[in-house]
């Protein structure tokens, strides 16, 4: 670990009673359903289910797009991705074998051929099956120099809470009696072999309103983690504390992050006597300290060193003269009209930026030379497509993986150390003819005037005779950025049976840098909204297509884009998968995760509830307004976006006499599915829903 960023994270249930108390008068008939796993509203989600897929799966070609999918997610030919872990590299494997996954390790000669040689370190199928529970993997950390021993995380069904176990490496199995937290959400950070941070629930009082942890203490090997001495106490609203140590030989320190939401961090740096001193830099900005280095990604104007620092600028300076009080600090990087930073990454001696330029990837290599910053070009970049890099192992070499795709390329996996042009190690297969596509770039005018930049692939000799089934994608929150990614799902369940596929870059993402997040914030939320309905009138405009056979897909933060595109747009759309959604912003705090998205949001127990209650789809859905057809998809597993959401919208159109139809997964937390199976499965339903109502054909 070589970098420290503040921490942030995600939810906790709140208990039913508390909740059904709090809106016991609201007037809400279908309050009950936010009881989660209650019998119930189980029986009411079984029922929804069996019409859904009694219907659904009925579509011509629907059992052989889920077994094709299913192929795809489990094809032994997807590149392995690999994370260097002492002199090993480590990958997770899930296959039609190994549902859960196996956690896998070989050497970098060995993972540069075609054919690695892998030793299996855990397989998690095998540890669920011996334990009785449906473990999903939620990664590793594991300490320096040595490297013998992780912390191992582990899901039930893919929820956000976790248990933590300690591993070790040499032997391959879990420590007796070694460091064992109990599931909740949070975890546990190394210090050295016998101390941990752990920031988890503890009982009364310890978590946050959002459901995270509020303390984080230092607990020592052979005592009770009840014992474990406080750190820091955050508070109740505040969304998540946690620590880390940076184990960057030479550069050891320690950090304690508190995280009051979204974008809204302090960071301390914790000295050998405990004592914290805040690293005084703006709540707002991004805080990454490297080596004898701090960055600082701005999300706003920032005064310092007798400048104004613009939003979306990376800057830079020596940690300890900025601990010490000095303020000389250096642009890395300065926004643009059209370019902002997607992100960067360390290498030994040089520092990597991604940059976007009209949300197309460009590298530039950074190299601190004596009292300033050397510029060069970055070697072996592609000059369009989704471009990601990571330095191997910064505290030793300049060698970087970089990965390269776009909507119609599969991902490429390339090797090499900056100066030099990359080697292609890894490929992965076209699971779909893309002979006959292309990729374009177009601007839609939003209501504003703004130009909001979208993506569309189609056959190159597409017609515009405004009768294409087309699908249009959106998620406009949290700085997001969309950029063009390969999807084999897509290809197979959409392209290849003559569907037009569309990506929006609506403000809300992160394409243009914070101003593009920040223009569509709690009452401006409408922005978001604006921009993707202007990119369905610049579809018509083109002749691309028409309502009745444009359909929208989105989940989380792009569900609740899906469900106010349903009630404040119904007549622009042919048909809507909403998946993981919020849609009842006057409850939207109250359940799971919810409270730490009111930076985002708004808090609707204040003045905030005049703007937030115009964009929340369950209070504006009408009975006398005819909506396009809705599937919607949800996990009882998810315990970031409560499933609640989902279930009372389907119960209340459903009520009102709409076409809806509803799946929600049993398992598989905020990603819907647990395993290969359930995604290809939910895959499957969204695909076939959609060519039902969009293709003329397909009944």
């Amino acid at each position: 670990m070589n970098s420290v960023v503040s921490l942030a994270g995600v939810m906790l249930a709140l208990g039913m009673s508390t909740a059904m108390a709090d809106d016991a008068a609201s007037g809400d008939p279908y309050l009950w359903l936010e009881e989660v796993e209650g019998e119930k509203p189980l029986v009411w989600v079984r029922e929804r289910n069996a019409a859904a897929q009694k219907e659904i799966e009925a579509a011509p070609g629907f059992a052989a797009l889920r077994n094709d999918l299913r192929g795809i997610l489990d094809s032994t030919a997807k590149i392995p991705y690999v994370q260097k872990i002492g002199e090993h590299y480590y990958n997770l494997w899930k296959d039609a074998e190994h549902e859960r996954g196996l956690w896998r390790r070989t050497t970098l000669d060995d993972y540069r051929k075609a054919d690695p040689a892998w030793e299996t370190v855990l397989d998690i199928d095998a540890l669920g099956k011996a334990e009785g529970v449906n473990w999903v993997w939620g990664g590793a950390d594991c300490l320096a120099p040595d490297y013998t021993r992780c912390l191992v995380n582990l899901s039930r069904g893919g929820a956000d809470a976790t248990v933590t176990r300690e591993f070790d490496l040499t032997s391959k199995t879990f420590v007796k009696g070694g460091f064992e937290r109990p599931e909740s959400k949070g975890g546990l950070g190394w210090i050295d072999a016998d101390r941990v941070y752990v920031f988890t629930d503890f009982g009364a009082e310890s978590m946050t309103s959002s459901g995270y942890p509020r303390t984080v203490r230092e607990w020592t090997r052979g005592s009770p983690m009840s014992d474990a001495k406080m750190v820091y106490e955050g508070k109740t609203d505040d969304m998540y504390i946690a620590a880390i140590r940076d184990h960057t030989e030479g550069f050891e320190r320690d950090y304690v992050s508190r995280t009051l939401a979204f974008y809204n961090d302090e960071l301390y740096l914790r000295g050998k006597d405990g004592q914290l001193q805040k690293i005084d830099a703006p709540n707002d900005a991004q805080k990454s300290v490297h080596r004898e280095w701090l960055l600082l990604e701005l999300r706003a104007a920032f005064d310092a060193g007798g400048k104004t620092w613009p939003a979306g600028a990376l800057i830079v300076t020596r940690f300890d003269d900025f601990m010490a009080g000095k303020r000389d600090f250096v642009a890395l990087f300065e926004p643009t009209d059209t370019r902002s930073l997607a992100s960067y990454t360390w290498t030994r001696n040089h520092l990597v930026l991604n940059v976007l330029d009209n949300v197309k990837n460009r590298l530039e290599v950074l190299t601190p030379e004596a009292n300033e910053w050397q510029r060069s070009a970055f070697v072996g970049a592609p000059a369009f497509g989704t471009i990601g890099i990571s330095g191997i192992d910064d505290e030793k070499t300049d060698e970087f993986f970089m990965t390269v795709t776009d909507y119609l390329t599969p991902p490429s996996l390339y090797y090499g150390s900056i100066g030099s042009a990359p080697e292609k190690i890894k490929e992965t297969p076209a699971f779909f003819d893309a002979s006959g596509f292309q990729i374009s770039q177009h601007f839609a005018t939003s209501k504003d005037g703004t130009q909001v930049p979208y993506f569309m692939v189609a056959q190159r000799d597409v017609e515009a005779n405004a009768a294409n089934p087309t699908l249009l994608y959106g998620y406009g929150g949290f700085e997001v950025s969309l950029t063009p990614n390969y999807s084999a799902g897509v290809g197979r369940g959409w392209l290849s049976q003559g569907g037009v596929y569309v990506v929006a870059n609506i403000r809300g993402g992160g394409e243009y840098g914070p101003r593009w997040h920040q223009a569509a914030l709690k009452a401006n939320r409408n922005k978001a909204y604006e921009d993707f309905a202007a990119v369905a009138e610049d579809l018509f405009k083109r002749k691309i297509t028409v309502p009745a056979h444009l359909g929208i897909q989105g989940g989380s933060n792009g569900g609740l884009l899906m469900g106010n595109m349903t009630v404040m747009y119904p007549q622009l759309f042919g048909a809507v998968v909403c998946q993981v959604p919020l849609l009842d912003m006057h409850r939207y705090h109250k359940l799971l995760a919810g409270a730490s998205w009111m930076a985002e949001y708004g808090n609707p127990d204040t003045a905030d509830w005049d703007f937030l209650q115009k964009y929340s789809p369950y209070q504006n859905v009408e009975a006398d307004v005819t909506y396009p057809p809705v599937l919607f998809t949800t996990s009882t597993r998810d315990d970031r976006v409560h499933p609640g959401h989902a279930r009372k919208m389907m119960a209340k159109m459903q009520a009102q006499g709409h076409d809806v139809r509803y799946y929600e997964n049993i398992e598989g937390g905020h990603g819907g599915a647990a395993n290969n199976a359930q995604a290809a499965y939910m895959q499957a339903l969204a695909y076939s829903f959609l060519r039902q109502q969009l293709f003329p054909q397909v009944k």
